[in-house]
């Protein structure tokens, strides 16, 4: 993909209010070996914003980094992996009239915990396709409300925080404080789908298989039928060559530029010691970032919220003028995205 010309805006919207790990502990919530693998202090809970009104909050931030007007965006992209507040409707189009987008094509993505590298992609192949477009919005928000959902408890060594992220995505000369779009790179796995599903049955309405979501009971029927180490391995190995071709895309080699640092997935201490670490490192020996602690997964908020450490005006993860970093973004399905950033 050619991003030579491609730039982003990113902002994050979090939940004031958190709930400790600490205290989960205490009340039985997880136990000692969980805490201790994720190594995370605290996830963001929304106490009362639907996951959209979470979006619309991120939206306005990253249209203020960009200077860009709502009025003036050419698309609404927005992606989620759990519910939205209503049963039938377009939480895309919510998203695209409360930001003040009216004259946008909203669109919804599901593409579960890489919905946001989902939607740049597309935002970055509509920018490519009518040289001089008008900027797009990407936004993602998730908020994983009891009792359809156990933040702590449903998935294995997954923890999830409630928030919203968004991105304006435009073409041309790059905006004070934005981000130049280098290399966006993404692959998918599809016959690792049943790792999400009850192989067997299709429900009829939602919670028919249980009260809540149980992620736990999918993937231990997976791991029971095709072994966990295969899994792992093949998680492994896509994440290194989707690093590697957005690395290749952006002119990286041996005598090219230096990445700064490679943004891993929110999904705690354990899977960064045995997934994405070694699999970074198979490509790469720039240092390894994991900013979940006081966050957790973000759903499909991970690949922008990451970003937005990168772009930020202050912070230990500041991109400096002329350097580079990378992020990786993974959802169920699989599919994997690599995108190489640059401070201008």
């Amino acid at each position: 993909m050619n991003t030579a010309e491609i730039w982003l805006a990113p902002a994050e919207w979090l939940p004031p209010t958190a709930e400790k790990t600490a205290d989960a502990l205490a009340a039985g919530r997880v136990t000692a070996n969980e805490a201790d693998a994720m190594g995370y202090e605290q996830l963001p809970v929304s106490a009362g914003l639907s996951a959209p009104q979470m979006a619309v909050r991120a939206a306005r931030g990253a249209l203020s980094l960009a200077g860009v007007a709502a009025r003036d965006l050419s698309a609404v992209l927005h992606a989620w992996t759990y519910y939205q507040g209503h049963d039938f409707w377009s939480p895309a189009h919510f998203v695209a009239a409360e930001t003040g987008a009216r004259e946008a094509v909203p669109t919804g993505i599901q593409q579960m915990c890489n919905g946001a590298g989902a939607a740049l992609r597309l935002a970055a192949h509509q920018l490519a396709a009518d040289p001089g477009g008008a900027p797009v919005l990407v936004t993602t928000a998730d908020r994983f409300a009891p009792p359809g959902f156990d933040r702590w408890g449903g998935d294995y060594g997954v923890w999830y925080g409630d928030g919203a992220t968004a991105a304006v995505v435009g073409a041309g000369p790059v905006p004070e404080g934005a981000l130049a779009l280098r290399a966006l790179h993404t692959r998918a796995v599809p016959e690792l789908e049943s790792a999400h599903r009850d192989v067997g049955v299709f429900h009829d309405v939602p919670h028919e298989g249980g009260a809540a979501v149980q992620v736990r009971r999918t993937k231990k029927a997976y791991f029971t039928d095709h072994g966990k180490a295969p899994f792992l391995d093949r998680l492994r190995r896509e994440t290194s060559a989707v690093l590697a071709a957005a690395l290749d895309e952006a002119g990286f080699g041996p005598v090219g530029p230096r990445l700064s640092a490679v943004l891993l997935p929110r999904l705690g201490r354990a899977t960064a010691r045995d997934v994405y670490g070694p699999a970074v490192a198979e490509v790469t020996d720039a240092p390894q970032v994991d900013l979940g602690e006081r966050t957790g997964h973000l759903g499909a908020g991970d690949l922008l919220s990451n970003l937005t450490a990168l772009a930020a005006g202050s912070g230990p993860h500041r991109l400096e003028r002329g350097q580079y970093a990378a992020v990786l973004s993974a959802g169920a399905g699989f599919t994997w995205t690599a995108v190489v950033v640059q401070r201008t």
